[in-house]
């Protein structure tokens, strides 16, 4: 199929031009493809997708209404449940916002640790994004390669928080604890081994005849329209946006000066493409993995001394558990942080934090009413924002054509409901 083709607008294609009956396809909720709870309404003429219309909601998580009933700290183990593939990226981008609210500034070892966990997490979200486009057109060895590297990764998670999976590591002010003795060793023979990895990917797919067939020219999404449908993360940069807010809203080690064993920062590219399909989706997605595993190899070897949690003086950040296991006034300052009202309260006012995680931009807005828990909590979730624009992708195309489509967009069923 054309970049044309793929651009027809629905009601283009009506019964009377096609000549003949259309046919109602339920693909998903519960279809291997969709990777989730995902429901597509196709119509159809033959194989031909002349419609689609998405539903969402089967979660029914409410994880927004939630945010209201969960002071800061708290929410963080929602997070994890909104994009699960990726858990330790949200935990950031929430506390990002927090801190941002509560007007805190991280210690530097806290903004090391951090940035190396977010690339960690995205290089985590990637392999399965693409292991999992290759196994969607028939590439099963793909898929276990890219699969068995995020495994390594769930172990390093589970080396310094103590979870593979939910990880609710960060807190107001710092995080749940340091890491762990030999954590940076691990980590390093990690990245030693994923570029033979990579090499084993790439040769797996990229000269694939089969592969390449099934994600050139499908899909297609020009620049104007990625603008217009306010399109972020590899979803946007495959169609020449360049847009990366590690770059354009700098935080954490992106940002110059951040203060960090003499460093002014982190150096990387954003990679962009301007094929607009699953494939350039796919080569994005690939180069920032490389690039992710080039800023933790900056970072690993620099990472400050000092506490990773800032000093607990105004009350705003919880003791330390040694601290709160041996001393009377440790056990009431963790006693007020958590079952009072007394701790963790921002002032009145809102505040917007955004980071750049695997899918694009993750952003959360909060407004406080000078209480414990936040007054609104609202979030700017990549894949809700990412996934207005299948209906138009998917049609003019195959049958089959939908679920490489839908694999390139990685949705994360976690992040569509409210």
């Amino acid at each position: 199929m054309t970049g044309d083709v793929a651009q027809m607008e629905p009601t283009t294609l009506v019964a009377d031009e096609l000549g003949g009956d259309l046919w109602t396809l339920n693909f998903g909720p519960q279809h291997p493809a969709t990777h989730t709870t995902l429901r597509l309404v196709l119509e159809l003429d033959g194989e031909r997708v002349v419609a689609c219309t998405p539903h969402i909601g089967y979660l029914h998580s409410g994880f927004e209404k939630l945010g209201e009933h969960l002071n800061y700290n708290q929410f963080v183990v929602v997070t994890d449940r909104m994009n699960y593939i990726s858990p330790m990226a949200n935990n950031i981008a929430w506390h990002h916002a927090c801190e941002l609210l509560f007007n805190i500034e991280i210690t530097p070892r806290c903004k090391v640790l951090r940035t190396i966990l977010a690339e960690l997490a995205r290089i985590q979200d990637h392999l399965l994004c693409v292991g999992c486009t290759a196994l969607d057109l028939g590439g099963f060895t793909a898929f276990l390669y890219g699969f068995a590297e995020r495994e390594d990764i769930n172990d390093l998670c589970e080396d310094i928080c103590g979870a593979r999976f939910t990880t609710s590591y960060t807190r107001i002010g710092g995080l749940m604890q340091d890491m762990p003795d030999g954590w940076p060793d691990k980590v390093k023979t990690f990245c030693k081994k994923l570029p033979k990895a990579f090499d084993d990917i790439v040769s797996l797919l990229n000269r694939n005849r089969i592969f390449i067939e099934r994600t050139k020219g499908i899909g297609f999404i020009d620049h104007d329209d990625a603008i217009n449908w306010s399109l972020a993360g590899p979803l946007a940069r495959a169609s020449g946006v360049r847009r990366d807010l590690r770059k354009d809203e700098p935080y954490l080690c992106y940002a110059d000066n951040w203060d960090g064993a003499g460093s002014s920062g982190v150096s990387f590219k954003v990679p962009i493409s301007h094929g607009g399909d699953v494939l350039s989706r796919y080569l994005v997605r690939f180069e920032e993995m490389r690039q992710s595993l080039d800023i933790v190899d900056q970072l690993i070897d620099n990472i400050p001394a000092g506490p990773v949690n800032v000093l607990p003086d105004d009350k705003q950040t919880l003791p330390d558990k040694g601290e709160t296991h041996s001393s009377i006034e440790g056990l009431i300052h963790h006693f007020e942080q958590v079952m009072t009202n007394r701790g963790h309260t921002p002032p009145i006012g809102e505040a917007y934090g955004a980071n750049e995680t695997a899918s694009g931009e993750l952003g959360f807005y909060l407004v406080s009413d000078g209480g414990n828990m936040p007054y609104r909590v609202h979030c700017r979730a990549p894949s809700f924002i990412n996934y207005q624009c299948f209906p138009k992708l998917v049609v003019g195309h195959q049958i089959s054509d939908v679920v490489a489509i839908l694999g390139s967009l990685n949705i994360i069923a976690g992040e569509l409901d409210r």
